[in-house]
C-alpha cells in the first residue's frame, strides 16, 4: 500500500474531481467514475478494475489493511465530515474512490457463442438499472447495452444496486441504429417486453437460443420505433389487478426463463 497523504481543502483538485464524478457520471471527469463505500471499492478491486485514487476519512485507516491495495494507488485522508460534504450518499461512508471504468467493445458483449444481451431503451430510474444488471448477471447474460434516454451504469445509485455485476457484465451505450446493426450482423434476433398484446411467456419459445431482450422505460415502455424492429414480443401476464411489472422486476423474470430454456443450471 502507498503512502497516505492527508487533505484538508474542500478545493483540492482530486476532492472536486470526485464531487464532479459523482454528479455528472457520464461526463468526462478525466476518464474517471467515483465510488461511494467500502463494499463497491472492494468490488472494483476484485473485478480488476483500475483505481485511481482512494478518498479514506481520518481514524479510519484500517479499514485499508484489507483491501490489499497496489502500491501505485494514491490514498488521500480527509477529516470525515468534509469526505461525507462531497458525496452523494444521505448516510455517507467513510470511503470513496475515483477509478478507471472497464472500457467493453461489442465483441465482449459477443464473447459467448449464444449471446444473451438486454437491451435498455429508456430505463431511467438508476435503482431499476442497477437490478437489471445484477440479474443479467445472476442468469448467465453476456452483456448489456443502453440506448438513448437510459440512465448511466456508472450513476452511484446504478452501482450500489448492481451490487458490483456493473463492474463485470460488458455493458456500453449505443445508438438505436448502431445496436440493431451490430444484433443483424451478430445474427441475434431481439424480443420486445411489452404489457400488452406480445406473446404470452410460458409460449415464447425463443430464448434458447441467441437474443436480446429489450426493456423499456419505467412509464412508456419499449417505443413503437424499436418494437418495430424487434422480431419477437413477449408479455408476462399478470393475473392480478395489475396493469404492467415494474422495469427491473420484469427484466429479470425473462431473463431467468432464458436460462432456463438455455440450460443453465438452476437450483
Amino acid at each position: 500500500m502507498s503512502a497516505i497523504r492527508t487533505i484538508a481543502s474542500k478545493h483540492n483538485p482530486r476532492l472536486k474531481q470526485l464531487r464532479a464524478a459523482l454528479l455528472k457520471p457520464s461526463a468526462h471527469n478525466d476518464g474517471l467514475i467515483a465510488l461511494e463505500g467500502f463494499h463497491l471499492v472492494e468490488e472494483a478491486l476484485a473485478s480488476g478494475v483500475s483505481i485511481h485514487t482512494i478518498f479514506i476519512a481520518q481514524g479510519c485507516e484500517t479499514l485499508l489493511e484489507t483491501l490489499r491495495l497496489p502500491t501505485s494507488i494514491e490514498i488521500l485522508a480527509l477529516p470525515a465530515p468534509l469526505l461525507a460534504a462531497s458525496v452523494t450518499t444521505e448516510s455517507p461512508q467513510p470511503i470513496a474512490a475515483l477509478v478507471a471504468p472497464p472500457a467493453w467493445k461489442w465483441p465482449d458483449l459477443l464473447r459467448i457463442a449464444s449471446p444473451l444481451i438486454v437491451v435498455l431503451a429508456g430505463v431511467q430510474d438508476p435503482g431499476n438499472l442497477g437490478t437489471i444488471l445484477r440479474s443479467a448477471e445472476a442468469f448467465g447474460a453476456s452483456g448489456a447495452v443502453l440506448l438513448p434516454g437510459t440512465v448511466s451504469a456508472w450513476n452511484p445509485k446504478s452501482m450500489r444496486a448492481s451490487a458490483g455485476s456493473v463492474f463485470r457484465l460488458p455493458t456500453r451505450a449505443a445508438s438505436i441504429e448502431s445496436c440493431f446493426q451490430q444484433l443483424a450482423a451478430a445474427s441475434i434476433p431481439a424480443a420486445a417486453a411489452l404489457a400488452h398484446h406480445a406473446t404470452p411467456l410460458l409460449n415464447a419459445q425463443f430464448f434458447s437460443g441467441p437474443l436480446a431482450i429489450v426493456i423499456g422505460s419505467e412509464g412508456a415502455g419499449v417505443p413503437p420505433e424499436i418494437a418495430a424492429r424487434c422480431d419477437h414480443a413477449v408479455t408476462i401476464p399478470c393475473p392480478g389487478p395489475v396493469e404492467s411489472l415494474n422495469a427491473a422486476v420484469a427484466a429479470s423474470i425473462l431473463l431467468y426463463e432464458a436460462a432456463r430454456q438455455r440450460g443453465k443450471t438452476l437450483p
